[in-house]
């Protein structure tokens, strides 16, 4: 019956993996594509960010710039949007593309948006969760093996603890695919709205954010996999211990 699972989670990780590589290759095969295509309106990612922070009256947001290429990213906490190398000075669509994605970002922080306040709310969580989790199923392995005295299922709800720690991290990737979707989606209405792109660029647009998309999801997918293996292990072991009493 292990070997069995083992093989199965052996698969289901390759087929995560495969899929993967398929979602890295699509996004950096957009970017590549549409990061020579210049926008009509001149305006780079930089721009980009500065247009849209002023026309939805977003203030104490700064713009940074970091090395490599999509290492874009928006950090709440130190209030800033830093755009990367391929982002910052381009005027291509897809810079702009990428720069308004962040910027959707901060409009969700700004507007309260629920995904991304559940996700703001779950970091701490998985942060302490992913340190947690295995040791506390190994101190129920250990109750239940030599604490002799203890409720027997006392070393069960330890490690069950531990799964739902561990849990945590499978509810951050799924809260995630909403908030990267929505801010997206913000992103694109953005962009037409303030003249950034015409509707017949924004197409581009839609294909670079559709394919970085992709990553969110073979993202969540594999966090699926690894808890559900998690918690199959755990519920195996205590399965087995609790047949040979």
């Amino acid at each position: 019956m292990y070997w069995n699972d083992y093989f199965w989670f052996l698969g289901a990780i390759a087929i995560c993996m495969i899929f993967s590589i398929y979602a890295s290759t699509k996004v950096n095969s957009a970017f590549r594509k549409y990061n020579h295509v210049a926008n009509r309106s001149g305006m780079t990612g930089y721009d980009t960010a500065v247009r849209l922070m002023q026309s939805n009256d977003v203030q104490g947001i700064s713009i940074g710039r970091v090395q490599g290429q999509l290492s874009d990213h928006y950090h709440p906490a130190k209030k800033i949007v830093n755009l990367s190398e391929s982002t910052y000075g381009s005027n291509s669509v897809a810079a702009v593309a990428v720069a308004a994605h962040e910027m959707g970002h901060v409009m969700q922080k700004k507007d309260g948006y629920l995904f991304y306040r559940l996700r703001t709310a779950l970091v701490p969580v998985v942060n302490f969760g992913s340190r947690l989790a295995m040791p506390l199923v190994l101190i129920g392995l250990l109750i239940d093996l030599f604490a002799s005295t203890a409720n027997p299922d006392v070393g069960f709800y330890i490690a069950l603890v531990g799964v739902v720690l561990y849990g945590a991290s499978f509810l951050f990737a799924l809260i995630t695919l909403p908030v990267e979707l929505n801010a997206s989606k913000r992103a694109k209405k953005m962009l037409v709205a303030e003249g950034i792109l015409t509707k017949d660029e924004l197409s581009g647009a839609s294909e670079v954010l559709s394919a970085a998309a992709l990553t969110y999801l073979a993202s969540l997918l594999t966090s699926l996999v690894y808890f559900l293996r998690f918690l199959v292990y755990v519920l195996t072991i205590f399965g087995r211990r609790n047949n040979r009493r």
